[in-house]
Parts: C-alpha cells; sequence; structure tokens
C-alpha cells in the first residue's frame, strides 16, 4: 500500500478534482463529502484517513470491517457500501455507522428488526440501480417507490438517501445519465413522501466530476487515494 506522505498527496490530488468539478456546477466544496473506500487494504488505510481529518471511510464486506474496526482508529465511522446479505445484518449493524447499501425490503424488514432488538437507530441509504444494469445491486428505478415506502415504515432506521453504482463503461454519457436518473428519483421520492432525502451518494475515483456535476453529495473513492487494493487487513 501507499505510505502516508503519498496517501497526502493523492488526496490533496482529489481535493483538487473535487473542487474543480464544484466550481464548475456552481456548488459550494462542502456540499460534497470524499468517503475513502478501504476495502481490501490494510487498516492502515483507515488510520491514513483518520490522520489526515476525515470522519469516516467505506467498506464493502461485513467480517473485513469488523475485524478493522477492532484495532482500528478510536472515533472513525465505518459505512457499508457493498452488497448485504441478510443473514449478516447483525453485525452489519453492531459494525457501522450508517449503511448505504439496502437494496430490498426484504433486507429493510431484517434491519430494522435487528436494528430496535438493538435499542438503534440506523442511518441508511437506498441504493437503487438507476443504470439498470444486470451486473449491479439494487432496486430498480420503478421498485425504489415501495421500497422507500417500506424503510419508512420501520421506526429503527432513518432513511437519508438514496446510493448507487453506474454500469461500468468508458463512455461518460452513460455514467452521467445513471447519475442523473438517480437524483430524479431522489427528487421523486423526497416530493411523494415529504420528507428530506440529503444524501446522494454516487461517484468514485474515475468519474467523480460526473457525479459532482449530477449533485452528488458523497464520493466514494479508493484507488485514487491508496493504489491499488491488497488482501489483507
Amino acid at each position: 500500500m501507499v505510505t502516508y506522505e503519498e496517501f497526502q498527496a493523492r488526496y490533496q490530488a482529489v481535493l483538487g478534482r473535487v473542487a474543480a468539478a464544484c466550481v464548475k456546477a456552481g456548488r459550494p466544496l462542502a456540499s460534497v463529502r470524499l468517503l475513502p473506500v478501504t476495502k481490501t487494504h490494510p487498516v492502515e488505510a483507515a488510520q491514513y484517513a483518520s490522520r489526515a481529518g476525515i470522519l469516516a471511510v467505506g467498506e464493502n464486506r461485513v467480517q473485513e470491517a469488523a475485524a478493522k474496526r477492532l484495532i482500528g482508529p478510536q472515533g472513525l465511522q465505518w459505512e457499508l457500501i457493498g452488497h448485504l446479505q441478510s443473514n449478516k445484518a447483525k453485525l452489519a449493524i453492531e459494525t457501522f455507522d450508517r449503511i448505504q447499501s439496502v437494496d430490498s425490503i426484504d433486507l429493510a424488514n431484517r434491519l430494522g428488526r435487528v436494528a430496535g432488538e438493538l435499542g438503534k437507530k440506523l442511518p441508511i441509504l437506498l441504493q437503487v440501480n438507476a443504470g439498470d444494469d444486470p451486473a449491479k445491486f439494487g432496486t430498480d428505478i420503478d421498485g425504489a417507490t415501495a421500497l422507500m415506502e417500506a424503510a419508512l415504515q420501520l421506526p429503527a432506521l432513518r432513511v437519508e438517501g438514496l446510493m448507487t453504482v453506474p454500469p461500468l463503461s468508458d463512455n461518460p454519457e452513460v455514467t452521467q445519465k445513471a447519475f442523473d436518473r438517480l437524483r430524479t428519483c431522489r427528487d421523486d421520492l423526497a416530493a411523494r413522501f415529504k420528507i428530506d432525502l440529503p444524501e446522494l451518494s454516487m461517484g468514485m475515483s474515475d468519474d467523480l466530476e460526473v457525479a459532482i456535476l449530477a449533485g452528488s453529495t458523497c464520493i466514494r473513492i479508493g484507488s485514487a487515494l491508496y493504489g491499488q487494493r491488497a488482501n489483507v487487513i
């Protein structure tokens, strides 16, 4: 993995890209949060983020994150951005401060029940497959209303917005279309249910500019900060 000095240089470069995209979009810099993605990197990746003053990191796997959190920096928040199986709901709730990948009514019900049993109010995002990519998780646009309705009926869950992963494509128009569809979906749901949905989690290392122009409030950055992935904790 990169050294902390290399991480800092990469971090500043990403912040520069974010700032330029915000200027182009006419948005304040503070409207976009950078979430370092530490999956498959050693726990030092989380330590780097904390040392740099970043408040949260993202992980894809529940057990990997649980092991890292035990030895990671105190005070750092952890967010699940990968697919969650229902049978890992309890460990996920115990490990993560927020789950961005709630992609079905069954999963929402499971999380709501377990969070209630644990006496927690769990912040979540609903994952929408805004690009209609069969290789990606998430409810489709048409199913987002039913998923939102179900999640809002669960008192132990707090829905804060939507998340998507766009189709893998070299065509930026494909990515932009997915991001625009997620923003429109969020706006429609907020109006329909008369709720505030401030978070739009979309955009990664290669497409953060497109995401910011489309309204992203959370960009999930891995390789641009940490380089190629490893497979150690």
